[in-house]
């Protein structure tokens, strides 16, 4: 398994970091066909081969991603795209 972990820094109010955390939500559901759904101010994921969660915190977003063997290989790839993603919506 590979694992992705990312932290973006935010100034956003709750309801803006949010609605960031679910764009970052849709473009992963939309590349893997993941289920998500909101805990409190964390949103989960899943599917086969990937599972993490995005925790809400007043300053920052914390992104963790487990991915099994068949995407471990383009880890960097998915990582490299997610941060891009991250930097975008909670700037």
């Amino acid at each position: 398994m590979a694992d992705i972990n990312i932290v973006q820094a935010h100034s956003l109010a709750p309801e803006q970091a949010r609605a960031a955390a679910q764009q970052v939500a849709d473009k992963l559901a939309e590349q893997f066909e993941l289920e998500c759904r909101w805990d409190g101010d964390v949103l989960r994921f899943e599917r086969s081969g990937v599972n993490g969660s995005l925790a809400l915190r007043p300053s920052e977003a914390q992104l963790q991603i487990a991915l099994g063997f068949l995407y471990g290989a383009f880890s960097s790839q998915i990582e490299a795209k997610v941060a891009e993603k991250m930097r975008k919506v909670f700037a």
